[in-house]
């Protein structure tokens, strides 16, 4: 623990070094468990003598394998499952036949997703030997090949995450974006909850993603107009917004710089023909955005706003977008989250309202 704490404690330093010309304040600091916190895994299968190994690679040497039975970083279940799963493909030729990558996508509530990636076509044989070792497993399992991917049952876990005393449950599909830290990421969901506040007007969120953020900040708005380009993402977010009962969310798949032109009169978009944009009084944007931050277009777009609030996993971009708004805005809550412990990133939180 002792070397963890260090680590936290020079992240911190390093994310207050960076708001310092914006702010005195000091951040929150959201730890994380420092073992079994990674609920998303990816291997190589490494074939010595035959014999199919987990493996991984020091970045820029992808010749030399790191063999490893189990991975402290990832979940329990993961750990769980890594020898059973190496145990069924070498009993079955089928299922280690050109296997060559392995993925594993676990929720905090106790659901599991692998899927197996291979260098030759799938078809009813894979099939056949993969459904007796799902069951056996109790996951889902997905076989993947070129331009093919087969589904045994689904293609999604469900987590539940609770916000506020409330729980919600988010499908998960495979291969989307989700937050690999599930304790962290619930710590991120109730601080924003908390630094949003209760308000009587409405919410514009960019980058939604599944709807992560979505479903508990729309218990404290209006309503909300979000906004996500990724189809995947989208349709786990519509069934996101189904399974939770909620009903006062607008999802448009649109790009920031794309609702940021419709906004500004420059471009007409179907997707938003049945959205009626005059009829939201926006008072709060909350966005998401990836390593490179906001483009210029975006950060004058959310300027307009009297409340500002950003989840940023880069705190250089963070930084250099808070330089672009100081102007009008000044930043009034602040927080760190150690969603990659053991590495340097750092995901950062702020709150910046209108001067």
């Amino acid at each position: 623990m002792d070397a963890y704490n260090a680590q936290l404690q020079a992240k911190q330093q390093r994310l207050q070094q960076l708001l310092a010309p914006f702010t005195e304040l000091q951040p929150e600091v959201f730890a994380s468990a420092p073992q079994h916190f990674r609920l998303r895994a990816e291997f190589r299968i490494w074939f010595d003598n035959g014999i199919g190994h987990y493996a991984m690679f020091n970045p820029g040497d992808k010749r030399t394998p790191i063999l490893m039975e189990q991975l402290p970083i990832a979940s329990q279940l993961i750990n769980q499952l890594m020898p059973k799963l190496k145990a069924a493909w070498q009993a079955n030729s089928e299922l280690s036949h050109r296997l060559f990558q392995v993925e594993f996508l676990t929720t905090l509530s106790g659901e599991a997703l692998i899927t197996l990636c291979y260098h030759r076509p799938l078809g009813d044989e894979w099939l056949a030997a993969a459904q007796p070792v799902a069951e056996q497993l109790g996951v889902q399992l997905i076989g993947r090949s070129r331009g093919k991917r087969l589904v045994l049952d689904k293609d999604y876990v469900t987590e539940r995450l609770t916000v506020a005393g409330r729980e919600y449950s988010y499908r998960q599909p495979e291969g989307a974006f989700t937050q690999p830290n599930g304790g962290v990421c619930q710590h991120m969901l109730n601080w924003a909850y908390e630094a949003l506040g209760q308000q009587s007007d409405d919410l514009l969120e960019l980058y939604c993603g599944n709807g992560n953020f979505t479903l508990p900040l729309s218990t404290r708005v209006r309503k909300v107009l979000a906004t996500e380009i990724s189809k995947t993402s989208v349709n786990a977010a519509l069934a996101n917004l189904d399974d939770n009962s909620i009903s006062n969310i607008e999802l448009v798949r649109l790009s920031a710089e794309e609702l940021t032109q419709a906004l500004n009169g420059v471009r007409e978009f179907r997707r938003l023909a049945s959205i009626e944009l005059d009829d939201y009084q926006f008072g709060t944007v909350f966005v998401d955005p990836p390593r490179a931050g906001m483009d210029p277009d975006t950060c004058e777009l959310v300027r307009r706003f009297d409340r500002i609030l950003y989840i940023s996993c880069n705190p250089e971009t963070l930084a250099e977008n808070i330089r672009q708004l100081s102007d009008t805005h000044r930043i009034t809550r602040c927080a760190l989250f150690d969603q990659f412990p053991w590495t340097e990133h750092i995901e950062a939180g702020v709150v910046l309202e209108r001067v």
